[in-house]
């Protein structure tokens, strides 16, 4: 295979994962990583690299414009990635010095996780008594503007969403995915953030998590320009191509084909992880 042919392909790929990602808000990463270590055979770390590297091109494209319709809580936002952060340099500590083979099977049961929670119902939490004062203290309490005026929500169990957005990081930094089911699920089903405040917040998040964890990659000479370049072009017109198909596409249907592909391809990473061919 020629250089020209594989970036061919792989802009290809990387375009696919950014269509899938952007419809499904799984991100771009369970089918960029994938596809570089099942048909590209790349070494794992090296995929990791360039999905944290398009992480961080798509989450900056696509954030700017939920936070200009005001639906991003950026305060909310900024106090979790100190969660995130940290988390995330952990996790690609650990990526660094664990075998690869432990770390595909890691990433396959993740992604079967994020599968499941994508088509889950999802709710919007509107309740409007207080249940946290350190959410108060904190001012994270926000609005989100709607077609019938603007909605109020409150923010609850500020702890054990901190803690689950720490973990999120890890799983961030080690897998090089964004972790984004895993945030949603953590502001949407414990801190009872409504679910279209959840997911922009999150994605307004993933960037900078992914920077964070990029760094040690990076020193670690884990990021390939060559693979990276052809990734984030593809993902970047993938993820804008979505953003038009999901107003007309029947998103439902799209979640529950997505996740059972996504989960084919995790069995595929176990297996290959278990039989030490990662």
């Amino acid at each position: 295979m020629t250089i020209l042919t594989f970036t061919l392909i792989l802009l290809g790929g990387a375009f696919l994962a950014g269509l899938l990602g952007s419809l499904t808000g799984l991100g771009g990463g369970v089918v960029i990583i994938p596809l570089l270590t099942l048909v590209f055979h790349t070494d794992i770390r090296y995929a990791i690299g360039t999905a944290l590297i398009a992480a961080i091109a798509t989450s900056s494209g696509s954030a700017s414009a939920y936070v200009k319709e005001g639906i991003t809580n950026i305060r909310l936002g900024m106090f979790l990635e100190i969660a995130t952060t940290t988390g995330a340099v952990a996790g690609a500590l650990l990526a660094v010095y664990m075998p690869t083979n432990i770390v595909a099977i890691i990433f396959g049961l993740v992604l079967i996780i994020s599968a499941v929670l994508s088509i889950r119902p999802k709710g919007n939490h509107l309740e409007t008594a207080d249940k946290s004062q350190l959410a108060q203290k904190l001012r994270l309490n926000g609005q989100y503007p709607t077609p019938e005026g603007m909605v109020h929500y409150k923010v609850r169990h500020v702890p054990g969403g901190y803690l689950m957005m720490t973990l999120a990081g890890v799983l961030s930094g080690l897998l090089g995915i964004g972790s984004g089911a895993l945030k949603v699920l953590a502001m949407d089903n414990m801190m009872k953030v409504p679910f279209k405040v959840s997911t922009t917040t999150s994605n307004f998040m993933i960037g900078v998590t992914a920077a964070a964890s990029a760094v040690v990659y990076l020193q670690r000479g884990y990021i390939d320009p060559g693979l990276c370049l052809p990734v984030v072009l593809g993902v970047l017109a993938g993820a804008l191509g979505g953003t038009k198909i999901l107003a007309k596409a029947n998103t439902k249907l799209l979640r529950v084909v997505f996740g059972v592909v996504i989960a084919l391809l995790a069995l595929q990473m176990i297996y290959n992880g278990v039989t030490g061919k990662l």
